[in-house]
Order: structure tokens, then C-alpha cells, then sequence
């Protein structure tokens, strides 16, 4: 896949186009400029599509970015409603590239990627969340270049794959509208209504934090804590006293307790839970 490609002089952009080859990427490349200011609303955001529109991401004056879902987000979800837990971290851990990513992953180039997009968001970016998923945000890319906007929706990922740069699922690459005034001005007032809205989270810090993970320098036992807690993480949100043994029936002042090693008081107490 060519890296940060520059867009052909003979592209040609269309109205309508079905995302399949790169197509979103080239008409991105055709259409950002230099100082030009972008607002995105998507479902997911991965530094690998960073990576794809490097060339022109890094000449722009700024981007704005409201995930569509709730995403990095300080409230959680009840454990009553787990199904929605799972697809909130699919989004959350697509920021170090999705399934279909895989292919750049195992390149080995992650960690030059990351401390890239980093930087670049701190001096370029900001993102936001929505808080439920009763808020209604409609997905899309809005470029304003001074006094021309351009627009596109259908999209629903800012990832290689909503890009077109990559399989995926088909929703993910779907029919993409390009618009340009007077209809693009609608999806740029439909993007400000839903990032000042007053509801809606600043995550830019979180997010910086989580790519910054990628190249950081870590000790071994560091990463095994960290592993242990992506295991057992959901069992321990739904840890509570309750649960727990019930230590007033005396069973550590028994004999038989205190003549077990550590690591049998540790199978016992397990057994017990």
C-alpha cells in the first residue's frame, strides 16, 4: 500500500462514487490543502488512516473529531448492558488499527506511526465524544478550505477501510455523496450542532495517552500487569462484597488454612469465591 500517496493531476472528482481502491482517500488528497480545517464525525478513528493522509493532514490548520458512539469517555456502562461494552472497545482499540489492519501492524512500524500521530495531534487536533447513544450525530467529513466547503457522508469510519484503503465490513464502504455549496454548509452546521453540544466530552487527552503506549518504552513487568488486567478487567468492575467470602465464618484462623502455601490459600479462596 503506498505510503501518503499524492494524488494523481488527471483525478477527476465525482458526486457520487462507491468507496472501493483508495477512492476517499484520493478525493481527500485532492481536496485538502494547505491550511485547510477539517471536521470529521465517525465512529472510529485509527492512526493507520493518519498514516494513508499524512502528506496533507500535516499542512492543515486543524481538525475537529466527534466519535459518533460514546468512545474513551469517562462514563461506563452498566454490566446490565455488557452488549454495548464490547463494541465501545472495538472502537476504542481500533485507534491502533482495526482487524482488517492487520497486514500494517505486523510491519513492525507502529511505534514511528504512533510518536507521528501524537505529535500531530497535539499540535492539530482535537477530539470529542458523545456521551449516549441516544445522541444522533450523522457521520461525516467536511473540508473548509477559506470560503469552500466540501463535503462527504456515507463513511462511517475514519479508517483505512472507511477510507477504502482496506477490506472491511461493507457498511464500512459504502456509497460515498460528495457535496459541495450550498448542501455541504448543511453537514458542517450538523457537525458544529453536535460538537458544542454541551453533553459532549473532550477526549483529546485520553486519546493522546492510549497512542502514546504504542512507543513507549515499557518494563516486562509492567506488561504483564497490563495483560493480566485486559483478562480479568471485566470480572473485576464486577467484583463487589457481596461476592466475596465471607472471612466472620473464621476460615483463615483455621489449621487446615494456615498449613496451606500461598499459592493453595490463593486456589482455596478461588474455589470459595
Amino acid at each position: 500500500m503506498p505510503e501518503s500517496a499524492s494524488p494523481q493531476h488527471s483525478f477527476v472528482p465525482e458526486p457520487v462514487f462507491f468507496n472501493e481502491n483508495g477512492r476517499l482517500r484520493d478525493d481527500l488528497l485532492w481536496t485538502i490543502k494547505r491550511g485547510s480545517k477539517l471536521r470529521i464525525a465517525a465512529a472510529c478513528f485509527s492512526m493507520n488512516a493518519f498514516e494513508i493522509l499524512k502528506s496533507v493532514l500535516t499542512q492543515i490548520d486543524e481538525l475537529h473529531f466527534l466519535f459518533t458512539s460514546p468512545t474513551f469517555t469517562s462514563t461506563k456502562e452498566e454490566a446490565s448492558r455488557r452488549e454495548f461494552f464490547i463494541p465501545r472497545r472495538n472502537r476504542e482499540q481500533s485507534l491502533y488499527g482495526t482487524e482488517f489492519e492487520v497486514k500494517l501492524r505486523n510491519e513492525l512500524t507502529q511505534k514511528a506511526i504512533a510518536r507521528e500521530c501524537a505529535e500531530w495531534i497535539k499540535q492539530k487536533v482535537r477530539f470529542k465524544s458523545v456521551v449516549s447513544n441516544a445522541q444522533s450525530q450523522e457521520n461525516s467529513i467536511v473540508v473548509v478550505d477559506g470560503s469552500n466547503i466540501t463535503s462527504y457522508s456515507g463513511s462511517q469510519e475514519f479508517t483505512l477501510t472507511g477510507l477504502g484503503c482496506a477490506d472491511g465490513p461493507r457498511e464500512a464502504v459504502k456509497n460515498i455523496s460528495r457535496f459541495e455549496a450550498p448542501h455541504s454548509k448543511n453537514y458542517l452546521a450538523i457537525f458544529e450542532s453536535g460538537w458544542n453540544n454541551p453533553t459532549s466530552q473532550d477526549v483529546t487527552a485520553q486519546i493522546v495517552d492510549n497512542i502514546s503506549t504504542v512507543y513507549a518504552e515499557n518494563s516486562p513487568d509492567f506488561i504483564y500487569f497490563v495483560a493480566l488486567y485486559n483478562i480479568f478487567h471485566e470480572f473485576l468492575e464486577d467484583l463487589s462484597q457481596d461476592a466475596l467470602p465471607n472471612e466472620a465464618t473464621g476460615y483463615r484462623k483455621s489449621v487446615v488454612w494456615n498449613k496451606l502455601y500461598n499459592f493453595q490459600k490463593d486456589a482455596a479462596y478461588g474455589v470459595i469465591n
